[in-house]
Order: C-alpha cells, then sequence, then structure tokens
C-alpha cells in the first residue's frame, strides 16, 4: 500500500489541463471491472481499495463496481459475498451496477430457455458453483426447467436481493459509469437499460464523445484504456488473472491491478 500511496501522491502534484475531466467536489471514486466469479482476485482488490479509503480525507468515498461478478470464473458465490460484505460498510458508499451476466442469470431464472446460450457464455460456472448440473442437451427443455428451479432453490435470500439491487448506472462529475457503454448520440440520461448492459462496437468505434467521460467494462483489453471519450477497466479477469481498478479524485486518476505472479496474488500500481 505504500507503493500506491507514493503513485497517488505522485499523480497529485503533477500538472493538470485547466479542462481535466474531474470527480464532485470532495469525492473519492475506486471503480474495478469485471470480476466474473474471481473471488481470488477481488478479495486483495477490495482490501487494498478500502485500505486506501481509510486513509483518505474525502468526505464521499465510494467504490464502484462496473458488473459481471458472475459467470465463467469458478466462485461467483463468494464473489457476491464479498460484494455484500463491502456493503455493510457504514463509512463507505457502495455502488454496485449490474452487468449483462447479471441480466443472463436473471433472464434464466424466469426463462429457463435461456439456459443454453447462457451456458454457453459462462453460466455453466455459475450453475456448478451453486450445486446445480447443467442439463447436457441444448433441446432437453424439462431439464433445463428442473435447472432453473434448482437454482432459484439454491440462490441465498441475501444473493437475490443483491442481484435485484444492481444499479445501471453512477456518476460523479465529469464522469458516468455504467457497464458496457453507451449508444452515440443519446443523452446519458436517455440510454436504454440494453445499451448499458450489452452495446458493445458501436460504443467503442465512434468517435463522438458523450457530456461525461464514460467508465466501463464488458469488452475485455490486454491493457487499460483511456482516452478522450472512454475508460475501459475489464482486462478479463476470469482468463488472465489480471483484475484492474481506478481511483478517481479531482482531476487525477491511478490505476491498481491484482494479478497472478507465479501462482500468488499481487497487488500492484498499473
Amino acid at each position: 500500500m505504500a507503493m500506491l500511496r507514493s503513485l497517488i501522491r505522485r499523480r497529485a502534484e503533477a500538472p493538470r489541463p485547466s479542462a481535466a475531466p474531474r470527480t464532485a467536489p470532495d469525492t473519492v471514486v475506486w471503480a474495478f471491472g469485471d470480476v466474473h466469479g474471481r473471488s481470488d482476485l477481488l478479495g486483495p482488490l477490495l482490501a487494498a481499495i478500502m485500505s486506501d479509503l481509510e486513509r483518505c480525507d474525502a468526505e464521499r468515498r465510494v467504490i464502484v463496481g462496473l458488473g459481471d461478478y458472475v459467470d465463467r470464473g469458478p466462485d461467483s458465490p463468494g464473489v457476491i459475498d464479498l460484494l455484500i460484505r463491502a456493503q455493510l460498510r457504514s463509512d463507505l458508499e457502495v455502488r454496485l451496477l449490474r452487468g449483462n451476466h447479471e441480466a443472463f442469470l436473471d433472464r434464466f431464472l424466469h426463462r429457463p430457455d435461456a439456459g443454453p446460450i447462457w451456458c454457453e457464455h459462462g453460466g455453466r460456472a455459475t450453475l456448478n458453483a451453486y450445486g446445480v448440473a447443467a442439463p447436457t442437451f441444448r433441446e432437453d427443455a424439462a431439464s433445463w426447467r428442473e435447472a432453473s428451479i434448482a437454482l432459484s432453490a439454491a440462490l441465498p435470500a441475501v444473493h437475490r436481493a443483491f442481484l435485484d439491487r444492481l444499479e445501471l448506472s453512477f456518476e460523479s462529475g465529469d464522469y458516468f459509469f455504467c457497464h458496457a457503454g453507451a449508444r452515440p448520440g443519446v443523452p446519458l440520461q436517455r440510454q436504454s437499460p440494453e445499451d448499458l448492459l450489452w452495446i458493445r462496437q458501436e460504443f467503442l468505434g465512434a468517435e463522438e464523445r458523450f457530456e461525461r467521460i464514460i467508465v466501463h467494462g464488458h469488452t475485455p483489453t490486454p491493457e487499460l484504456h483511456a482516452d478522450h471519450r472512454r475508460i475501459g477497466l475489464d482486462t478479463g479477469a476470469y482468463a488472465t488473472g489480471v483484475l484492474s481498478a481506478m481511483r478517481f479524485q479531482d482531476a487525477d486518476r491511478a490505476a491498481l491491478q491484482v494479478r497472478v505472479v507465479g501462482g500468488k496474488v499481487a497487488v500492484k500500481r498499473a
């Protein structure tokens, strides 16, 4: 953590252009990218973030999760438990956003016929983690209904409540946080839930700026991405073993990553 504090101090001392995007006054925001069942990475990341916030004198201290906490990785229930525990902190504001994989899970609970495509995109790992066997055949509608009922029974009530409370977006100053991105040409306050959860190339490939900088996950990249219109924090944790976060305070930013190095988890500045 000494390394992280040193990084933040150096960034704060560096000159910034007057037009640099800023958070709301007296606010610090930590945002982290797609977790996808990697509780082994999320635990150390949250510990590092909370340690920093405990030393921060900002009046408003916020942690923002950009969605996709479940699927693909081995421990979706453990990820949800860690996030529920973080939400119990009375000294922090924890704003957890909905991702398309949480939407997938919810859809399967209400529409078992969504099971095959959900499992093709990582849902099988979530079923396994909750002790539910995924059906073998796509066309076996009865087995998918049984699996949906079994998952509904296996989900603890606090996990269902957690999923129901997830938000679509969060704003602070010149930053707009969401899972996937936003549709160019549409004001941020009028974005559809579908685009906030699912949009990809129409957002990534556009040049048009929004009224705020978009901070998002959803599309994994080998390195963190930041330009004049968007900041991408998804570094493919479930496959790469790298979970990324960024700290925003006034006009300053600092990145942090938890990664597996030689079989051990290490917290390092990006």
